[in-house]
Parts: C-alpha cells; structure tokens; sequence
C-alpha cells in the first residue's frame, strides 16, 4: 500500500510532499520526501504517527464520572480503590468485552493505535478459574479485534493484600494467580497471535501488580520466564505505598527492585509518582522506561511525576490513560505540562536543554512516541523504516489549527482546546472505522446493567 501524504511527521520534524509505502507485513518499507504522486498511491492531507497508550485497565472505563462525591471522611485513592473493586467483581466476559470495545473505539478516534492492558480480573465473580484461564483476556482480544486497535495485553500478578499481608481480601478474589497461571495466559495469547498471523498486531508480555502484591519468589519465577516480552508494574503510585515498602523491605520500591531483581530495557514502572531523582537515574542507566499516567493520577490525588529528572536523564516515558476518566492523548500531555508549570511557576517545562528545546508540545509528543516501542514491545516508533504504518490525519482547518503553519500543529494540539479529532486513523497500514453509535449503545445497555448488579 503506497500513500502521498501533503505533509508528514518524519524523524521529529515536518517533511512535504512524502511517499509512504506499507508492506503486506502492516511495516513501513519505504519513506521519502519531495516526491510526486504516483497513480494508484492513497492521498493523504496532514500526518502524524499514531500513539500507543500505555496503560489500561478497560473495565474501569464503565465507572468514569461515577465517583465524584466526597464524604465527611474525606477521600483519596484507598476510598476509590473499593468503589473500583465492586465494578471488578461483577463485570462478566461479555460486558467486559463491550465495555472494552467502546473504549477501543474512544481511544482509536482520538488517534492512540495500540494500546497495554494491565490485565488483573482472572477468576468468575466467587473467585474460581473459568475452565480457560484466560476467558477475561479473550474479552479484551475480541474487544481490540473488532475495533481495529493493536493490543499488548499484560496479564497480572497478583497474590498478596500488602506487605506482610498474605493472600487477597474478599473483594479482591478475582484478581489471584501465580506465575504459572500468567504465563500461561501470555503463551495462548502470543500462539493465537501467531496462527492468525497477527503478530504485529496482537503481542503480550506480564505484568506484576505491584511490590506489595507479589511474593518475591513468584515475582523472581515470572521475570524470569519472561523472555524479551515486556513486563509492567505499578510503583510508587501512593506515598503510603513508597512508605510500606521502605518500613518492609528498606529500601524505595525502585531501589528494591534495582538492588533485588535488575531493571533492562523489559521493564516499564508505570506511574513512578513518588520517586527521588536517583530512583529515576537508576531506571534510565538500566534502559528501562516509565508509563506516566496524568490525568489519572491527578484524578486520584496521586501526585505530580518528576518530568525534569527524566527529560534531562533521557529516561524513555509513554503514557497511559489507565481509569480512562480521560481518552485523549492530548489532555495527558497538557496536564502533564500544566501541573509543572503550577508547581514550578515556570512556562514551557519540557522545552529544555535535553530536549533541544524544540517547542514543548513536540518535546511531549516525541516523548510518548519514543517511548511507545518500549511499553508494547512492538515496533511503534513512528514513520519510519520497520515500524509499524500507523497513522493519523489532522484536519488543518479545525479550530486549533485554523490560520496556524505546520510548525505550530503538534503544539496546538496540547495546548489550544478543544483539540480535534483526527479525520482519519490508520493501523498497520489500513483505514479503521467504527459504528460509533451502535457501540455507545450496546455499552450503555451494559452499563445500565452492570451498576444495578453493584
């Protein structure tokens, strides 16, 4: 498939005039810039690559704007955790799959290809395998199938109530499993993947909850049967979470898992909020990466990640939409910036010495493409020779755009709103569309159902 874009977002910057040719592989073959138009090329306006979210927990997308009201206790992310809990213990295979495929559909529109699913509900409703282990994660592949998206699906570890809390709590029963059990989801998955050749497409690696969910001998045997796949965990989210790891093991949960287990270019320490700049200096000297989650964490009252330390570590970030309060990459990277710039009472923080610095919106958005590949395990790095042809069209004449160059798109698109959808999104080389009505609907059937059920 050959295509003729106007312009194209090419190697960090801006090129015109570029032909673009996809393999039978869903890989760019050939870029070139300063070309004409060939007969039978696919004319396209205004490009730039799709992005990967990094960081999904698809259920939750039922609850967003559910919990909103405070109490006379007050309210933080332990509060909100159990009113999650009572979505994830009665959301079945098939709601999960048409929630999953609205949300899909939302995150497509908006220009996000593919996407991670931090995978944790396992069990039925009393907390029993289902006869395939993996009938939660068929859901969520089924889900992805239909609407088009890639997946790097991440079943999850997850044994343990705390540190030095052993087991699970009543309403945490359907997230139990060992590292046999997640290993086992991953190899059906990637088998599946590889009958349907599907590869480039549909990937999995692992996941571990987090430090105080997982015995250190389980987390030891999954990391080491994990070959290159990627691997994900939630770290130092909460303060108190960064405090019980300290009172347990002492040492910070990044320090831990440096001195104990050995971070590579696998790992990827989604959200990272509470860290010391060293933490951060460890994680980028071992090649790992960071998933940063704004919105949420903001939404969750979990706290502002350090972006200074790792633009100027050039540790490798993507982010994540993860409660799916929010489904446009554009929103993230503005709260992203916004949030600085209020804790630091400085303008453009991401345009930096170690960011050429190039305008703050490019800055970003290289930030969460550089680190797309690293999170999915996939080659999601752009237009460029050997990643994955993904991409969408922007609508020059949309309000944020209107009367501005080229130059200025990518930062009007973070920071001039309403930011407008793409008029067009590729994956793999192929147009997708959805049925946006008809998901919408069947997803507020479900909805409907599922919250009565809680």
């Amino acid at each position: 498939m050959n295509f003729f874009a106007q312009s194209a977002w090419v190697n960090g910057q801006w090129s015109r005039d570029v032909r673009l040719t996809a393999g039978k592989n869903g890989l760019w073959t050939a870029i070139a810039a300063n070309q004409t138009c060939q007969p039978g090329d696919t004319r396209v306006g205004v490009v730039l690559p799709g992005l990967t979210n990094a960081h999904s927990h698809a259920f939750q997308r039922a609850m967003a704007g559910l919990s909103e009201q405070g109490s006379q206790a007050g309210d933080n992310f332990w509060r909100w955790r159990q009113a999650m809990y009572q979505v994830a213990l009665n959301i079945s295979p098939a709601q999960l799959e048409t929630v999953a495929t609205w949300l899909y559909a939302e995150l497509l529109s908006q220009g996000y290809t593919h996407l991670c699913e931090f995978h944790y509900i396992h069990c039925d409703p009393k907390g029993n395998p289902y006869a395939d282990g993996a009938e939660m994660s068929w859901a969520l592949v089924r889900a992805a199938q239909q609407v088009g998206i890639g997946l790097t699906l991440l079943p999850t570890l997850y044994q343990h109530r705390g540190f030095d809390r052993q087991g699970l709590q009543a309403d945490q029963r359907r997230f139990a499993g060992t590292h046999e059990s997640i290993l086992a989801i991953r190899d059906q998955i990637q088998h599946f993947a590889a009958q349907e050749k599907r590869p480039h497409l549909l990937h999995a690696g692992v996941a571990i909850h987090s430090l105080r969910a997982v015995a250190q001998a389980e987390l030891e045997a999954l990391v080491e049967a994990s070959g290159q796949h990627p691997i994900h965990i939630h770290v130092s989210e909460q303060q108190k979470e960064v405090e019980d790891c300290v009172a347990h093991t002492g040492l910070r949960p990044i320090e831990w898992l440096c001195e104990h287990i050995g971070l590579d270019h696998r790992w990827n320490l989604v959200h990272a909020t509470h860290t010391i700049s060293t933490e951060l200096e460890q994680a980028a000297q071992a090649q790992a990466a960071v998933v940063i989650c704004p919105i949420t964490e903001a939404n969750l009252g979990d706290g502002i990640f350090d972006l200074i330390t790792a633009i100027d570590t050039k540790l490798h970030c993507s982010i994540g939409t993860d409660s799916h309060t929010n489904r446009d990459w554009s929103a993230e990277l503005r709260s992203l910036e916004y949030s600085l710039r209020l804790t630091q009472q400085v303008r453009n923080v991401a345009s930096r010495e170690a960011t050429g610095y190039r305008p703050t919106g490019q800055a970003l958005f290289e930030m969460a493409l550089r680190g797309s590949s690293s999170a999915a395990g996939l080659p999601l790095g752009g237009i460029k020779v050997g990643e994955r042809a993904d991409f969408f069209e922007l609508d020059p004449q949309a309000n944020p755009l209107a009367g501005l160059t080229e130059e200025s798109f990518i930062d009007a698109l973070v920071f001039s709103t309403p930011s407008n959808k793409p008029k067009s999104v590729y994956v793999a080389g192929e147009i997708k569309t959805t049925d946006m009505p008809r998901v919408t609907a069947l997803a507020v059937k479900t909805m409907h159902g599922l919250w009565q059920g809680t």
